[in-house]
């Protein structure tokens, strides 16, 4: 059992709080966390965790917030320094999505949750959310702006290179690629190195470019690391957004 504390920094406590929570579920499950046994993991009094969180929902939401924020900071760093080269900055945010399933499986599979679609309301979140978006929305852009795609083509390329990453994270962290691949990172290295050689020969070979996305999106935004934009119904915002001064899409 903890160690019991009799008190914390006001900010310290709300940290204390969040990390016993992440521990919970490392350990057992997102089903195991409530407030009350959130405070017990902690050492603190059961009605310490309301004085930062209103319920257990707050406190999910919180958490996935923070979870956000660190790979939000590492899509950053991993398109910082993946040079001038757009399709390796993709390539590069491909590694690094799946590098953070790997070493954060329990933000990951709490950000992913379907409970937690609806709490895009909550302060912080939807900031943490858009943050990782807008890494994913610059690197299409920049193969936009280099011409390897046409800006028409942009929400297909933002949404293949979220579900490659994703479906990639998910498959190892469910065990379905542990036996065949011990280092996930290196598959999502060989696998975006296979896309970036795909995208490379299309555009030396001339090919003509895939018919536009037409898909809408309906109902609320995926609890998700690049969630979809709600208010642009055709769900061409980022082809409006990566449009290169005096060109117009498609």
């Amino acid at each position: 059992m903890p160690p019991t504390r009799t008190s914390y920094h006001h900010g310290a406590l709300r940290e204390a709080l969040l990390d016993a929570t992440l521990r919970l579920i490392e350990a057992e499950g997102i089903g195991a966390v409530s407030l009350r046994r959130v405070a017990r993991e902690a050492g603190v009094s059961p009605g310490a965790p309301y004085h930062h969180f209103a319920d257990r929902a707050d406190l999910l939401a919180s958490l996935t917030a923070r979870g956000y924020e660190l790979l939000a900071a590492q899509l950053a760093a991993a398109r910082a320094g993946a040079g001038p080269a757009p399709l390796h900055a993709l390539a590069g945010l491909v590694r690094a999505y799946v590098a953070f399933a790997r070493r954060e499986p329990g933000y990951f599979r709490l950000m992913f949750r379907p409970e937690l679609a609806g709490s895009h309301e909550h302060p912080g979140l939807r900031a943490a959310q858009r943050a990782n978006h807008e890494q994913l929305e610059a690197a299409v852009a920049g193969c936009v702006d280099a011409g390897i795609i046409p800006a028409d083509q942009a929400d297909v390329l933002g949404v293949a290179t979220w579900s490659l990453a994703h479906g990639l994270a998910s498959l190892w962290l469910d065990g379905r690629l542990r036996d065949e691949y011990a280092e996930p990172e290196l598959v999502a290295a060989q696998v975006a190195g296979l896309v970036e050689s795909a995208f490379g020969k299309r555009d030396s070979d001339g090919l003509r470019p895939l018919p536009p996305f037409r898909g809408g999106h309906r109902g609320p935004a995926h609890a998700s690391g690049w969630p979809c934009r709600q208010d642009q119904p055709d769900a061409r915002w980022l082809s409006r957004r990566s449009t290169p001064a005096g060109r117009r899409p498609g």
